[in-house]
């Protein structure tokens, strides 16, 4: 009975949203229906030129219903896109570069990508509002990458195919957003992973009537082995889904904070048994995610594994992803509006700020960010409507975290290369290929051009999925810091420097060349890239290997910091063979994508406004435990280092 009440209600509820809706719109509009479409409403008309020849209709009925609002033509109002094209072909400028167009007729939409998306919009919109009146077409632009992407244009491309099943999906994801519930009273959160340690980072967020998760990871040693998610709670790979009291199908939505495998690597799984719920990210988050999680599986099926999931269960999250710019505030329950803010850490990364309640509690969860310098990114937002509870990462948490002033540390950087280069050798690099590896590309270009200050002949050799990922971030310039967007909108792309190449063919061939730097995926060297080429410049003592991010506890880049003297690699036929370390082991801080100790400290100091509680994660043990002891101190507010299954009521 009371779901049915309950359906009832929504029901009224709706017709009165719409009803008032149609009221506010000029009859001559001639309004067909509005219906939910993910978190936005979309109103189809048959006359789109009586709404766009006045922007303060749908201003105005946006600030009434406090709601996104899609304005579109009704499916017979279109213009046959054969006539279509050839009249927005002659709208848009040559100069915009365009690269195709594609017609979405169930969204009554048409994708325009082109290489300058600022021509095709046009001052205040007025190219795109002149295409929607005069082919009734609703443009969407496009950002055409400056350097070739397959993950780009394949994860486009199952957009464009999956076109009847998104429709579907965002109308019912609609209908659940705005379902009449019981005015919750009470708020709670369980750690479900990478509390008190770094991996499977996931935090499940609850109230009377809403269930959402903030990231769903893997941990990296463990998971690259493929293990096995139902092997028992021993498992230290994936997130205590299983102990949370909850099925997979009660999940209202999954928000992710940035596209690395520790945050967002299970999320596939869960649609492997059974999850048919939104995904919530910024756009580059869902082109990295499609790039690591099908790496993942290829990586798994080439050591022998079996991975959690396929590229079946891959596409199948792609295909559930809403996307949401920063500053964009978007309703993902009837009661928990969810916010992206800039984290600072790669590309689309998002600290995520959620309303929960008329007012009743305010979150903010960090994700991993950074505040301070870096060459890529901006340092993370600290301006936030309300803030009730902060939960923040802890990766160099700890009293001694405190990493070389930028400066010093890419000076320390360019000393080992110089010096090794000059004997002969090569430096590799081991790096993530989504984050560091840009950075350091930006690093180098810098310092090694004909402008810099240590030139070199030395070339830059890329190799894994850093070609890939640098590509990604080609197509959203507007996510970078100034001077990087710039650069790309001009076609002077740093991640196109002529002092990079990307390695083709056999590795073998670059160890037996001459002085270079490598920069290879696979930071933590688990596997990857950097493996392959640490195997065979170990043994040699001109060459050097230099550690520029973070390694966890058990990961063999760790244990090579260490001083770790002989390592047991399989060689080309896959025979276990021992390899002695005879190259030099260099660890520069400063590089890193987190916030070091002072940063996190001045980053909780300079947040708007200050937090009333304070919740550490993502850090091993004693760091999340330091950190929340001096922010309690510091702050004097209540700052805690909770565990794994720990549940905390917040109201």
């Amino acid at each position: 009975m009371e779901n049915e009440s309950n359906t009832a209600n929504a029901k009224e509820h709706m017709d009165e949203l719409f009803g008032k809706i149609e009221d506010m719109l000029p009859k001559e509009a001639g309004f067909v229906k509005a219906e939910f479409e993910g978190p936005d409403i979309v109103i189809y008309v048959k006359n789109i030129k009586m709404v766009y020849s006045d922007d303060t209709v749908i201003r105005g009925i946006a600030s009434s219903i406090k709601k996104k609002l899609v304005i579109r033509s009704d499916e017979s109002s279109l213009m046959a896109p054969e006539k279509a094209k050839p009249i927005i072909e002659g709208i848009i400028p040559p100069e915009a570069v365009v690269a195709g167009m594609r017609f979405m007729p169930r969204f009554s939409e048409i994708y325009i990508e082109a290489m300058k998306p600022g021509l095709v919009i046009g001052k205040g919109g007025m190219t795109l509002k002149r295409i929607a009146m005069e082919t009734g077409w609703t443009p969407k632009v496009l950002r055409t990458p400056t350097m070739s992407s397959e993950v780009i244009s394949g994860v486009r491309q199952l957009m464009f195919n999956e076109e009847d099943f998104r429709k579907k999906f965002l109308g019912k994801v609609g209908k659940d957003i705005n379902k009449v519930l019981v005015k919750s009273d009470w708020l709670k959160t369980t750690a479900l992973g990478g509390y008190r340690e770094v991996g499977r980072s996931s935090l499940l967020i609850e109230t009377r009537g809403s269930k959402i998760i903030i990231d769903c990871g893997i941990s990296p040693e463990p998971a690259a082995r493929g293990a096995d998610a139902n092997s028992g709670a021993e498992n230290k790979a994936f997130p205590y889904l299983d102990s949370a009291n909850i099925s997979i199908n009660e999940l209202d939505a999954v928000i992710i904070t940035h596209a690395h495998m520790d945050h967002m690597g299970f999320i596939p799984y869960l649609f492997k048994y059974g999850y048919e719920g939104p995904v919530y990210c910024t756009p580059p988050t869902r082109d990295l995610a499609a790039l690591l999680l099908k790496d993942y599986v290829k990586l798994i099926q080439r050591g022998g594994g079996t991975p959690l999931y396929d590229e079946k269960d891959v596409r199948k999250t792609l295909m559930h992803m809403i996307t949401r710019e920063y500053g964009e505030v978007t309703n993902i329950t009837d009661e928990i509006k969810l916010t992206y803010h800039n984290a600072g850490h790669i590309l689309g990364s998002g600290t995520v700020h959620l309303h929960v309640g008329e007012g009743m509690y305010n979150i903010v969860h960090t994700g991993d960010m950074k505040y301070g310098f870096t060459r890529l990114l901006d340092p993370a937002a600290v301006k936030y409507p309300r803030i009730d509870s902060l939960f923040i990462e802890s990766t160099y948490g700890g009293s001694n975290d405190n990493n070389l002033n930028r400066r010093d540390a890419e000076a320390q950087l360019m000393n080992i290369i110089k010096r090794t280069t000059s004997n002969n050798g090569k430096v590799l690099i081991p790096v993530f290929s989504v984050g560091r590896s840009q950075e350091m590309q930006l690093v180098l270009e810098s310092n090694m051009t004909s402008e810099g200050p240590y030139k070199s002949d030395a070339p830059v050799l890329l190799d894994g999925m850093i070609l890939e990922a640098s590509a990604i971030h080609t197509a959203y310039p507007e996510y970078l810091k100034e001077g990087i967007k710039n650069r790309i909108l001009n076609n002077r792309s740093p991640f196109e420097s002529e002092i990079f190449e990307v390695i083709k063919g056999e590795r073998e061939e670059t160890a037996d060349k001459g002085p270079a730097v490598i920069l290879a995926s696979g930071g933590m060297m688990n596997g990857g890239a950097s493996v392959e080429h640490f195997r065979m410049l170990a043994e040699d003592p001109r060459n050097a290997i230099v550690f520029v991010g973070f390694n966890s506890a058990n990961s063999l880049g760790r244990r090579l910091q260490n001083g770790l003297k002989e390592v047991v690699l399989p060689d080309e036929d896959g025979k276990l063979t021992p390899i002695k370390v005879q190259m030099s082991v260099h660890t520069v801080d400063g590089f890193s994508g987190h916030s070091d100790r002072r940063q996190l400290i001045n980053f909780v100091e300079n947040l708007r406004p200050k937090p009333k509680n304070i919740f550490t994660m993502h850090g091993e043990e004693s760091k999340c435990e330091d950190l929340a002891r001096s922010l309690s101190r510091i702050m004097h507010v209540d700052a805690r280092a909770p565990m794994n299954l720990d549940t905390v009521r917040l109201k």
